[in-house]
């Protein structure tokens, strides 16, 4: 796997880690079966919802769990017309009646690898205290979790529940991020499985044929021994950014700052964080109006003075745009007549997770493990959990 040995990876504490992010393309068929299989159940929850604006949907989840929801958003907001919003668990817990409300009709969907984060069950505890109509979609890929186990018997809770490879053993989520992102794609476009059973079919060759091909590219990248990345995107490929410096941060254990910024926003200020020792990824929209936007500022970034390195990728290969940039990485001709951002953005995490473990490799860290002294933990620890209440 990426040019080395099952032994090396075992040798370096590295082989769950790089063994759950070459794994998704059969993942992710895997993930489109189950939702086959949970076709009625999950016909059967939205039965009661009218599509329109009362009724309010939160993605919820913390750290990766969260960004699959700010990937979501953007793209489903302007499909179907219910109110799509991106919230963290850790946003909630803190201050519930900040984004809670009473009297609308929710459904909170919940994002969970472990289905153990103490901030998950609370928002649960705390919606059902303070929302008179909510209802609870929640993915997990552990059966034995607490999400898993919370779901039993409840009628307003659907449970669906991940390939059981998707339960990274790994620290980072990798396979449990596109899994779950996949999933709720397909819940709201239930009525087109068909189409995308022969999409995802092509989609999990192209991710094969990134996770085959692109390894070395990105390792070259870790030649000049960059010691801040930052990524950089608009609409679902913001909340893909975030997604992307998150991993990086994570393997590395902080050797490697990782930053994240919209395209327009990195001017207002964190273009400062650009110096000699950076590298700058671009992941570019499809989307011709907002095309534009990215590469000015692809532009701009490669003719400003210094050393630093601008990568773009691409949905497809434009030869104008090696002009423009360092290298440019883009996905396979097949690729072209995908038109939905959430898979594209599925094929693009893969070259940021790679990229985010060769240089865990590079920095000496152990993958599977980034620390050891357990200050981050795989499921978050010490977070107390209050009673919620009026108080003067």
């Amino acid at each position: 796997m990426f040019g080395i040995r099952e032994e090396v990876w075992k040798n370096i504490n590295g082989f769950n880690t790089a063994t759950e992010i070459y794994q998704q393309p059969e993942l992710w068929l895997e993930t489109l079966q189950i939702i086959q299989n949970n076709i009625e159940k999950i016909k059967g929850f939205f039965a009661g919802f009218q599509e329109n604006k009362n009724t309010r949907i939160i993605f919820a989840g913390a750290g990766t769990s969260a960004y699959i929801g700010e990937t979501l958003v953007p793209y489903l907001q302007r499909k179907y017309n219910y109110r799509f919003e991106a919230i963290p668990t850790t946003h909630i817990v803190t201050n519930p009646e900040n984004y809670l409300e009473k009297d609308t009709t929710t459904i909170i969907i919940s994002f969970g690898r472990s289905g153990n984060s103490p901030e998950s069950m609370a928002t649960f505890n705390l919606a059902e205290q303070l929302i008179n109509d909510v209802h609870h979609i929640f993915i997990t890929c552990n059966p034995d979790g607490e999400m898993a186990k919370t779901a039993k018997d409840k009628k307003n809770i659907l449970l669906l529940l991940m390939p059981e490879k998707s339960n990274d053993k790994g620290f980072a989520m990798t396979s449990s991020l596109t899994c779950m992102m996949l999933a709720a794609l397909l819940i709201f476009d239930i009525q087109n499985l068909e189409n995308y059973s022969k999409q995802l079919v092509e989609i999990a060759n192209i991710g094969k044929n990134i996770l085959d091909n692109n390894h070395q590219n990105l390792s070259e990248l870790l030649n000049s021994t960059p010691k801040r990345v930052t990524y950089l995107g608009s609409g679902s490929f913001y909340g893909l950014s975030k997604e992307s410096a998150l991993k990086l941060l994570e393997l590395t254990r902080g050797k490697i700052i990782g930053y994240s910024e919209s395209v327009l926003g990195f001017r207002h200020g964190p273009k400062s964080i650009v110096n000699d020792e950076t590298l700058v990824f671009i992941f570019l929209s499809q989307d011709a109006y907002s095309r534009k936007y990215d590469i000015d500022l692809l532009r701009e970034i490669y003719n400003d003075p210094g050393d630093h390195t601008v990568i773009a990728i691409s949905a497809n290969f434009e030869n104008d745009l090696k002009e423009i940039c360092d290298d440019l990485l883009y996905l396979p001709e097949e690729a072209a007549e995908i038109d939905n951002p959430i898979l594209i953005s599925m094929l693009y995490i893969l070259y940021a997770q790679m990229f985010a473990l060769l240089a865990s490799v590079k920095s000496g860290i152990e993958p599977d493990n980034p620390n050891p002294g357990g200050i981050v933990n795989r499921v978050v620890k010490g977070v107390n959990i209050y009673p919620y209440g009026k108080t003067n």
